[in-house]
């Protein structure tokens, strides 16, 4: 017991050696002379430059505040940006007016042709029984026709389609006879009466011969232009001076459009049945 409580004050005194000389460090540094007690001199201010870090967070918040007052305060360029927009929008030539450009009409063939020439002709004549003016019919031969002999017969074949017509010329008043029938009553349609006498018209040998004809085959379009091929070539043999004339009209060509036939597994010509896929 006694050695413990001699012990106890030498015990104390080594620690306050130690804390002596913890407290010996260096007059500068704060934190010991905090651990030994002191309070800490006061550090006069010192003038130091500003480190960049420091001033850029410390310009940071009025910076951020400043812009948002520049971008408020300066006018942004809205009226350029739908300018260039529309000018996107805008389609280049569209301001360019379109030229018009014609369609070319496709030039009608002789048989064309003939029957148009068949159709004014018919109404120019409906119209002058309306209104009960008789004009003359130009006619397109510039002499005055041929005179028959009287015992003179030209013949002449003439086809359309399927239709066959052997035609017979003979010096006459101007009658016309088909199948032994009138002209009106075997074509009764006013088109196909002039279509098939359009030769005769346009000669000036309309009122001059008389015409037989016989004719087979075919439906009444086909006859009528058959008993046309027919006068015409007839009237060749009449006068060949007439060739010309009715070449450029197209009476003497024979035309070989016809209906092609029917082929199998086809319900016309060319027409398809309808493809079923199921």
């Amino acid at each position: 017991m006694i050695d413990d409580e001699t012990k106890g004050p030498q015990d104390t005194s080594d620690e306050g050696s130690e804390a002596a000389d913890a407290g010996a460090v260096e007059p500068g540094d704060s934190s010991s002379s905090q651990a030994a007690g002191e309070e800490p001199a006061a550090e006069q201010p010192v003038d130091e430059a500003p480190v960049a870090g420091d001033a850029e967070a410390a310009e940071g918040p009025a910076a951020e505040e400043a812009e948002p007052a520049a971008e408020e305060a300066a006018p942004e360029p809205k009226a350029e940006k739908p300018a260039a927009e529309k000018k996107k929008d805008v389609i280049p030539g569209a301001d360019l007016e379109p030229i018009a450009v014609e369609p070319e009409e496709r030039p009608l063939s002789a048989e064309e042709q003939a029957r148009k020439e068949a159709e004014e002709e018919e109404r120019a004549k409906r119209e002058a029984a309306l209104t009960g003016e008789a004009e003359e019919e130009p006619s397109a031969a510039s002499r005055a026709p041929a005179k028959l002999a009287g015992d003179a017969r030209y013949l002449a074949t003439g086809k359309r389609k399927t239709s066959i017509a052997r035609v017979t010329l003979l010096p006459g008043s101007g009658k016309v006879e088909i199948n032994k029938r009138a002209l009106e009553e075997f074509f009764p349609r006013p088109l196909h009466q002039t279509m098939a006498l359009q030769p005769l018209t346009i000669t000036g040998y309309e009122g001059s011969v008389d015409v037989r004809i016989r004719v087979h085959g075919g439906g009444i379009s086909g006859q009528a232009g058959a008993v046309r091929h027919g006068i015409a070539r007839a009237l060749t043999e009449v006068d060949p001076e007439l060739r010309g004339e009715l070449k450029r009209r197209g009476f003497l060509t024979r035309d070989a459009r016809a209906k092609e036939r029917k082929k199998a597994g086809l319900k016309k010509a060319r027409k398809r049945p309808q493809f079923s896929k199921r």
